[in-house]
């Protein structure tokens, strides 16, 4: 019998057990988790640096902000540097506020709460799939052969499953009588039949991006995008994937990406006629180069109905301002995403409604807790998806441990 088991020992659940052993090392506590070996898709974030929180991290960045505010002020990014140091494990901050190793590994990460976990005599089991959990009497019976008290429920949505997250612990709650918002991928390239940018295959920019649902804006980001042929990567377009992520399939999605941060429409026009003025024979596939990369500018011109070849000096004071619009305001329809598949997060999971956001214990079932990704909350890139994986597994550990 233990006194708690952790379904799932990535990020939440391994942080959940460190949390718990730390506070009652009286404690019998257990992890297990489906892969071979724990916290697999921590070496994956960051790209494989891990972005272990970030200084801007407040409540309002998360969906469902009242349930996130208690855990995310109690166990901010303050405490998670804080337990990292705990651990032999030490950071930096870079411009942007992300906060990273400082050996840039995510194999550190995962080393540090590996070491702690054998340390403080943390049981593991791997390569065992949770397929089965039932309450009888004050007790907890898991794949029908382990018994807990308590037990936490950490094994993430249904991103990116070849590391573990397959949204099998989904259905472990639906069987305890929790309510599942509908899991979608998020953080995650979107598609578009565009093909102007199929051209611009491998050029990045940094700009402004605005997000529309149905000719409405809903949300502008800064940062960088990634042109690809089958649409648009990059940190700016995965931040827009998840505002978008519940409108998809049903409703005109858009992304409206500003070329030309650096100056107004009326500067930009301005600018464009001085080049044409000083320069009346350049080909027009070229007077945009110092304002964008060439491919970028060529592109541009031919949405225009701009032969390439024809000279700058045929462009009249309408084209420009219609090319100065078109730079500041370059619309790309959207079509999908690339799936669960390639996806950093699951948008959706277990309804918050059912979780006490102090102990992130269940309202339905008692002594069943649940942290991390599978609950429903998500948060842009940056660092704030772990900074909640950690807050809550902190959570629901210190209170299991009672």
């Amino acid at each position: 019998m233990f006194d708690i088991m952790i379904i799932g020992a990535g990020a939440a659940g391994i942080t959940a057990a460190i949390t718990a052993k730390r506070k009652n090392d009286e404690l019998n506590i257990a992890m297990i988790d489906s892969m071979p070996r724990i916290g697999k898709k921590i070496l994956a974030t960051g790209n494989g640096r891990c972005n272990l929180s970030n200084i801007n991290t407040n409540e309002s960045i998360y969906r469902n902000s009242d349930f996130v505010s208690y855990a995310i002020r109690n166990y901010g990014h303050k405490e998670i540097v804080s337990f990292f140091n705990s651990l032999g494990l030490y950071t930096y901050t870079d411009d942007e506020g992300r906060i990273y190793p400082l050996s840039n590994t995510a194999a550190s990460v995962l080393d540090v709460m590996r070491f702690e976990c054998i340390k403080l005599g943390i049981t593991i089991f791997t390569d065992e799939k949770v397929s089965d959990i039932s309450k009888k009497d004050d007790y907890f019976i898991i794949n029908g052969r382990y018994r807990a008290k308590k037990v936490i429920i950490t094994c993430g949505g249904s991103a990116s499953p070849s590391q573990g997250s397959d949204g099998s612990g989904f259905e472990l709650l639906k069987h305890t009588g929790h309510s599942i918002i509908k899991p979608l991928p998020a953080l995650v390239q979107l598609t578009s039949d565009n093909k102007i940018i199929k051209s611009f295959k491998g050029l990045r920019i940094k700009g402004k991006v605005s997000v529309y649902v149905n000719d409405e804006e809903i949300q502008q980001i800064e940062g960088e995008v990634l042109f690809t042929d089958y649409g648009l990567s990059g940190i700016a377009s995965m931040d827009a994937q998840r505002l978008l992520c519940r409108y998809l399939n049903s409703e005109k999605c858009s992304v409206v990406i500003d070329l030309a941060t650096s100056f107004s429409e009326d500067d930009l026009a301005e600018k464009i006629s001085a080049v044409i003025q000083n320069n009346p024979d350049l080909k027009c596939e070229n007077i945009l180069s110092g304002f964008v990369p060439k491919k970028i500018g060529q592109g541009l011109i031919k949405c225009l109905y701009i032969k390439n070849n024809a000279k700058a000096a045929v462009i009249d004071e309408n084209t420009i301002r219609r090319l100065s619009h078109l730079m500041k305001n370059f619309r790309i329809y959207v079509t999908g995403s690339k799936g669960f598949e390639n996806a950093q997060i699951t948008c959706g999971g277990a309804d918050v409604n059912e979780f006490d956001p102090e102990t992130m214990q269940s309202k339905i079932t008692e002594g069943l807790y649940c942290a991390g990704e599978i609950l429903d909350v998500d948060a842009p890139c940056g660092g704030f998806n772990l900074q909640w994986a950690f807050s809550s597994g902190m959570c629901a550990g210190n209170d299991a441990a009672e």
